[in-house]
């Protein structure tokens, strides 16, 4: 079933923050979100998130940074626990030990404290998390903005692996083109507190239309980053 949320918008203190916007994903389609600084991409996220949460669909969020999903005072078999306790979810080792498995954490320890992981570890098992209830759609906001880009490469890699034949969509927010170009198949484009282009990934990025897009597109350098 196709994911649908229309008419999205949002203001404060008279500020238009999203234009009425419209977002449609297919079961396990990958989506990039993609726009400058400041252009609403977060503002979309966020209230697509909180939307289709209000309607029951099942949405796992993944922040930008680790930081914001982990409290460096509690162990990370807490924040698990926690994790699945919010879902309703009964403790279940298979299924942690395939999430671990699949984004290479395996072998860390949990019972130590985030700061003792590195932050390509911290990060790989936020995203677990946010899988551990299989949700219709993950929508992940700058998720590898700390990272360098090789491990930013590794983690999003990782993830493409296990979403494979899995019905699960992903939104993609970020600015880095290279990165969304590297791992989704269409491309929306947000300027204004709008999207003004959506299309298949290697179309947007051969035949660009609006300006937004051709601003993008034109700094050709992220083709040489490994993400």
């Amino acid at each position: 079933m196709t994911i649908a949320a229309h008419g999205l918008s949002a203001e404060r203190s008279g500020r238009t923050l999203l234009h009425p916007t419209n977002v449609n994903l297919k079961p396990g389609e990958r989506v990039g979100l993609v726009g400058a600084s400041g252009s609403g991409k977060s503002t979309l996220g966020h209230v697509l998130v909180d939307t289709l949460r209000a309607r029951g669909t099942s949405v796992a969020h993944v922040p930008q940074s680790p930081d914001e999903a982990l409290d460096p005072l509690r162990s990370m078999a807490f924040h698990w626990r926690e994790a699945e306790q919010a879902l309703g979810l009964s403790p279940d080792d298979a299924r942690r030990a395939d999430l671990f498995n699949a984004l290479q954490i395996a072998d860390s320890d949990l019972r130590k404290r985030p700061w003792s992981w590195s932050r390509g570890m911290q990060q790989r098992f936020v995203i677990a998390m946010a899988l551990i209830g299989t949700p219709d759609l993950l929508v992940m906001d700058e998720p590898t903005s700390a990272l360098d880009p090789v491990v930013a490469a590794g983690t999003m890699g990782l993830l493409d692996a296990y979403l494979r034949d899995r019905q699960t969509a992903l939104l993609l927010i970020t600015h880095d083109l290279g990165l969304a170009a590297r791992w989704v198949s269409r491309l929306m484009v947000m300027e204004a507190s709008r999207i003004v282009e959506d299309a298949p990934t290697p179309r947007l990025l051969s035949t660009p239309e609006t300006k937004a897009a051709k601003a993008l597109c034109a700094h050709r350098n992220w083709l040489e980053l490994p993400c």
